[in-house]
């Protein structure tokens, strides 16, 4: 399952945002939101750009750390 890191997120209004936004992604079915680690994990049916994962997390007001 691929991941991501967001900063920004601290509750659960925060995790279902970027939730939100990563499923507006085509493919993409499932996501699971660890807040405390700040890492999201998400399935998706193709490989999902990462610069197309910045800008929705970025729409969705939070930040994808690099790397």
């Amino acid at each position: 399952m691929p991941r991501i890191r967001v900063k920004g997120m601290s509750c659960g209004h925060c995790a279902a945002m970027v939730t939100r936004a990563l499923q507006s992604l085509p493919g993409v079915t499932q996501v699971e939101v660890d807040l405390a680690s700040g890492w999201v994990s998400f399935e998706s049916a193709a490989p999902v750009p990462p610069e197309e994962l910045a800008r929705v997390v970025k729409e969705a007001g939070y930040e994808v750390i690099p790397g």
